[in-house]
């Protein structure tokens, strides 16, 4: 342990952890509320009848609000631009769209294997970095404050690393490390993770993803739903000050409910996203079946499923040609459901509606 830096190398032996350091009053009652809120969302959720409109569009906020935290700054114009023009968008947006992509990845490999492994991390990070330098190799890499103030060292050895990671695995994917509700497992995982600091780039985006694969992999969520970077986004200093207040003073109840405090504050935001943008679709579904004769479940999917839709994409899930597909948008300005601008030499189409519930938050 270094004399410079006292919390260089403080990381949990899980082995040491007991169930008492996380079975207190507190903790206790905040579980009862957050996994009631988290059931709701559930339930919720599987109500939709297409449930890719939802893992699509949150994505797309989440994305937003993950790269946010690590000052990867961008609008819902740009990312919204982004997922219907990838060539057209400025780097954070594009940037924002790797996120997206690591996400499916990760929720691919999760609903497949039933597991999360270190090669599961390994290719979201390399999704979402757009390389495969792996774990870190080299040392040197430290964690600063505000002020350039070296306030932790992660671990410097590659070995160590690699060590770490597979103790990390295997208290994922084996219950019997560890007999704790999965939501106190989550924010275990997510600060041995962050504390671990395994690649050079990524880390926190790479982090929160595992958090909400956790919630699927353990049957919380059926989909990849509950994103918790826009509460982070909000809290950020009580984020990072409670992270290291558990490596200094293994302060892990204060810890464990503010993870607990945001899975049921985003969870409760979700809700609301959800209902609105369910809201949406069924008005939308009834208006235009009663104005229209082109109307289709297809279309409606395809609508909601992007908040900036393009002929492209109507050409692509109704089967149609190009003509027809225009004929259909330009019809549906008309009508008050998109909004036509754009791009370059092509146009692009917004859902009003959509995109006035993604973007109800703010720029």
């Amino acid at each position: 342990m270094s004399e410079e830096h006292p919390s260089a190398g403080a990381l949990t032996t899980f082995e040491c952890l007991t169930l008492g350091v996380f079975e207190t009053p507190a903790i206790f009652r905040k579980l009862a509320t957050t996994s009631r809120k988290l059931a709701e969302l559930k339930g919720l959720a599987a109500s939709m009848p297409n449930d890719g409109i939802l893992i699509n569009t949150l994505a797309l906020q989440e994305a937003k609000d993950s790269s946010a935290i690590e000052n990867i700054v961008t609008t819902h114009d740009e990312i919204f631009k982004g997922d219907a023009f990838p060539d057209f968008v400025n780097p954070a947006a594009k940037e924002v769209r790797h996120y997206i992509q690591a996400l499916h990845v990760g929720y691919e490999r999760v609903t497949s294997t039933g597991l999360i492994t270190n090669n599961h991390i390994l290719d979201i990070q390399a999704t979402l970095e757009k390389n495969r330098a792996g774990f870190r190799k080299l040392p040197g890499t430290a964690l600063k404050d505000g002020l350039g103030t070296t306030v932790y060292t992660p671990p410097q050895d590659p070995d160590t690393i690699i060590t770490l990671m597979r103790d990390l695995e295997s208290f994922i994917n084996d219950d019997t490390r560890l007999d704790a509700d999965p939501l106190v497992k989550m924010a275990i995982i997510h600060h041995q993770f962050e504390s671990i600091h395994p690649f050079y780039d990524g880390n926190g985006r790479t982090g929160r993803i595992l958090n909400v694969l956790y919630l699927v992999q353990k049957g919380l969520l059926d989909t990849p739903l509950l994103y918790l970077s826009r509460y982070i986004v909000r809290h950020k200093a009580d984020y990072y000050r409670l992270l290291q207040s558990v490596r200094d003073q293994g302060k892990w109840e204060e810890w464990t409910l503010y993870m607990l405090n945001a899975v049921e504050d985003t969870a409760a935001h979700t809700i609301e996203t959800v209902t609105l943008i369910r809201d949406a679709v069924m008005d939308t579904k009834h208006r235009i079946r009663d104005a229209y004769k082109f109307y289709s479940q297809d279309l409606i999917n395809s609508l909601f499923a992007h908040p900036y839709t393009k002929i492209e994409f109507i050409e692509q899930d109704l089967k149609v040609s190009r003509l027809t597909a225009t004929k259909y948008l330009d019809a549906l300005c008309a009508g008050g459901f998109l909004e036509k601008h754009r791009i370059g030499r092509s146009n692009y189409y917004i859902n009003v509606a959509l995109n006035g519930i993604l973007t109800r938050d703010g720029v």
